[in-house]
């Protein structure tokens, strides 16, 4: 087998430049903190999960449905996957910046050393230590049904374990699929089954349940709330590790980085995800229109298949972007409107937001109303922790008890969600044209960010595997 060598860690040595990033990622990220907006909302304007009118009327039961069948279970798990395609995609980049060439299909796992070097292992596990610091303060200050605190622990648990192996090892995820489907199916079955001898009276209806910190008189009162309901949440939410390690699985591949050369894999994950989240989330979606009237035990039964078939919907809507970057970067007329033609055909970006030469799109696919549009999501992707986390601030302020409470109503809740992510992707785009970088990510930075010349390099050559 071929070895690779160890290169000369000088500051002559070549590096990467930072100025280029895949569009598909930053896509999908901008374009899915809509359906988080519309999630939360809900959340935030209830008081409780779901965060559906348990009485809804005439337009109201469309909403529901939609809202069942598009958005509840089915966007965490896409920032789960993406946030695991982050990790590679970080630790690349680690590497390219040292100037060590990278022969595996994970970009980082034959480097010299054969794994993470400790430099670049450190860098990691600052990241997602600050990232569950972050969570806590999110978490306790502003919304209990924080993510960043789990995604820091799942991300010191990947950078140990799971980074570093090979790509056997890697192909574990798949099985472990493969055996959620088989879980879902045996879910399924028992759902169909008592539906199918549902003979009582009593009718089963969508119950929000309370969480005390958002039905909180006072923000005191739901303070203390958040410090006892985010551990536990944290915890519940934790096993999203398998959909984490997908993404990791799918960066090894670049998959999103280079969807034209990965078409058939994106349309048979798309097509297969999407029946899957639309069949196991239709049953729980009628109940909540009040279309499908059922017993208790039959409601609860499909909001679990609901529950776990929306991950296969995450999956599905990360496909379905990576398809779109393709169709767009393949189109006869596409051309960036800056410099970098070949690296915009071939689905990137150029331009990060410490870059001054980026277009004010933010991304080389020309000029037109739609490109213009694709670019302000994208740069919301990359600013997206700051996106996250203003969505919180605004919930806090519309529809806490002791704010404006403006809660109880759908109607209220998606108008709300929709003009806080399109202010959000105003203020990326600008942020984008002026090169800055968004709040939330320059302080995470600066809690794991060291220059490139104190990357150490691997102690040893290694056989690449």
């Amino acid at each position: 087998m071929p070895q690779t060598r160890t290169p000369d860690p000088s500051p002559t040595a070549p590096r990467v430049a930072r100025a280029e990033r895949a569009l598909a990622p930053d896509l999908t990220r901008g374009a899915m903190l809509l359906f988080i907006a519309l999630a939360n909302a809900g959340n935030c304007a209830f008081a409780g999960e779901p965060g559906l009118d348990p009485r809804p009327h005439g337009p109201g039961r469309v909403l529901n449905f939609l809202l069942t069948m598009l958005v509840n279970n089915r966007a965490y798990p896409v920032f789960g996957l993406m946030f695991g395609y982050g990790l590679v995609q970080l630790a690349r980049s680690r590497s390219a910046s040292t100037g060590y060439p990278t022969t595996s299909a994970g970009g980082f796992t034959a480097v010299a050393g054969g794994g993470l070097t400790s430099a670049r292992r450190r860098i990691l596990l600052q990241r997602n230590t600050a990232l569950v610091v972050l969570g806590f303060a999110h978490g306790t200050l502003l919304y209990f049904g924080d993510f960043l605190g789990a995604y820091g622990i799942v991300g010191i648990i990947a950078t140990l374990v799971i980074l570093p192996r090979g790509d056997r090892f890697h192909r574990i995820v798949l099985w472990l699929w493969l055996l959620q489907t088989v879980d879902a199916l045996i879910f399924s079955v028992r759902m169909l089954w008592l539906w199918a001898g549902d003979d009582s009276t009593t009718v089963g209806t969508i119950t929000n349940r309370t969480d005390p910190s958002l039905a909180a008189h006072s923000y005191g009162r739901s303070l203390l709330d958040r410090l006892q309901e985010w551990p536990v949440h944290t915890a519940t939410v934790l096993p999203f590790i398998i959909i984490v390690w997908l993404g990791i699985w799918a960066a090894r591949r670049r998959l999103l980085e280079e969807p034209a050369a990965h078409r058939t894999l994106l349309r048979r994950v798309a097509f297969s995800g999407l029946a899957v989240s639309l069949l196991g989330g239709l049953p729980y979606a009628l109940v909540s229109a009040g279309a499908l009237h059922v017993n208790t035990a039959t409601v609860d039964a499909m909001s679990w298949v609901h529950a776990i078939t929306g991950e296969y919907g995450g999956v599905a809507y990360a496909a379905l972007f990576g398809l779109l970057v393709a169709r767009l970067t393949a189109t006869p007329n596409h051309r960036p409107s800056q410099p970098g033609n070949a690296a915009a055909a071939a689905g990137t970006i150029r331009g990060t937001s410490t870059s001054t030469s980026t277009s004010t799109s933010g991304v080389g696919v020309g000029v037109g109303v739609g490109d213009s549009v694709i670019g302000a999501v994208a740069a919301l992707g990359r600013r997206s922790l700051s996106g996250y986390l203003f969505q919180s601030c605004v919930w806090l302020m519309l529809f806490s008890r002791w704010a404006l409470d403006l809660g109880g109503s759908t109607y209220v809740a998606l108008s709300c969600a929709l003009v806080t992510w399109t202010v959000s992707v105003l203020a990326a785009r600008r942020m984008d044209a002026r090169g800055r970088r968004g709040p939330a990510e320059t302080l995470l930075r600066r809690a794991y960010h060291r220059p490139p010349a104190t990357l150490d390099a691997p102690a040893v050559p290694s056989v690449a595997r």
